[in-house]
């Protein structure tokens, strides 16, 4: 599991605070602004909350709604369910496909019929036993219909949980279920855990969204890794979808007397408040040449850009992008050049004293500059 301080990843524990404010500010959120409506949110009878599962398996709330209204009308209780006949059932569930999980729903509610005497069981571990019914499920009906304290994890809580914790382990992979899940038992409000559950899928579901999430209304951005950080769109990764980004940065080293100028970076995008020299960030490298006519630098002196001198690259790769880096050097005969406003100058020798990101620190020591 990674994490993003500085959008640098490093591993790290969570510490208590940490874990205990993201359930206090969740738990919060869901008692004075959750407003979501969904008729099997405040149910407790087991069948309803297991067919609401079963129906929203690979299915948005919106769309699953009236497929939940017209069984429950239909088959009010398990028994009713399991003596229905298939092609009456299929019927129903017609425009949902993923045909299996209806027909595991019917194969589970004979079972409960024929095998449990037609009442739902109330332990995780049986639950889990049921066809169809995988981890997630019977957290759901663990929770929401006994209270009982186990963390449910779907595609809403990975994504809150990797945003906010900053967790960049791919969620399809062994490690990464195992990691979140680890995470979200640990986060779980053991008194409560069906508003904690409801919470956190809700959160995901409406202001954690997949795109556009609503960051500015969310009551956990304040200590949000991926808000803070720039990394929203990021997070959380799959592996077997991970697009890598390349982003071009051409640093020009305005250097003075034995001096560099350098600048903080600031807002929320990668190596937020770490130093750099003077950037341009193009969609593409650029040559020496270009680069002198670019917006930036082709109001300079023409001795200022005549001076300029082309001096290495690298490439730094960070989880979703690689960072190109392309190096000049320009030294100049007075420090009062205009486009210097917002940076400071550097003695050689107190560089090493400046936080840099891990690149522009390889750059310096190859080119002895510390």
């Amino acid at each position: 599991m990674r994490y993003y301080p500085v959008y640098i990843a490093i591993s790290m524990n969570f510490d208590k605070a940490q874990l205990q404010y993201f359930t206090k500010k969740l738990m919060e959120w869901h008692r004075v602004d959750n407003d979501r409506s969904l008729p099997w949110k405040e149910e407790q009878d087991p069948y309803r909350i297991w067919l609401s599962e079963i129906i929203l398996q690979q299915t948005r709330a919106e769309q699953g709604l009236p497929y939940y209204e017209r069984f429950t009308d239909n088959y009010p209780n398990i028994t009713a369910l399991a003596n229905a006949k298939d092609e009456e059932v299929f019927r129903l569930w017609q425009g949902l496909g993923y045909y299996n999980r209806c027909k595991n729903m019917l194969f589970t509610a004979r079972y409960i019929r024929d095998e449990l005497g037609g009442v739902f069981p109330d332990r995780y571990e049986d639950i889990l036993a049921l066809k169809g019914v995988g981890a997630y499920t019977a957290a759901a009906i663990a929770s929401f219909a006994y209270g009982l304290p186990h963390a449910v994890v779907d595609g809403n809580v990975y994504r809150v949980l990797s945003r906010f914790f900053g967790v960049d382990t791919p969620i399809d992979t062994t490690t990464g279920k195992k990691e979140f899940a680890a995470l979200a038992e640990e986060l779980l409000h053991k008194k409560d855990s069906a508003s904690y559950n409801q919470a956190i899928m809700d959160l995901g579901a409406t202001v954690c969204k997949p795109a556009a999430p609503d960051c500015a209304s969310c009551y956990l951005s304040t200590k949000c890794v991926a808000f803070n950080n720039a990394l929203v769109a990021d997070l959380p990764v799959k592996s077997k979808k991970l697009k890598v980004k390349e982003r071009y940065f051409h640093y020009i080293l305005f250097t003075h007397q034995g001096s560099v100028w350098v600048e903080k970076r600031t807002g929320s995008d990668i190596w937020e408040n770490l130093h750099q020299p003077y950037l341009i960030e193009a969609k593409e490298p650029l040559t020496l040449s270009q680069l002198k006519k670019s917006a930036s630098l082709i109001s300079l002196p023409k001795e200022v850009l005549s001076s300029m001198v082309y001096e290495g690259s690298l490439s730094q790769r960070l989880t979703h992008r690689i960072i190109k880096t392309y190096y000049y050097k320009c030294e100049l005969d007075k420090q009062d050049l205009p486009i210097l406003t917002k940076g400071k100058w550097v003695d050689n020798k107190a560089l090493k004293r400046v936080a840099f990101p891990k690149s522009i620190v390889s750059f310096l020591e190859k080119k002895s500059y510390f």
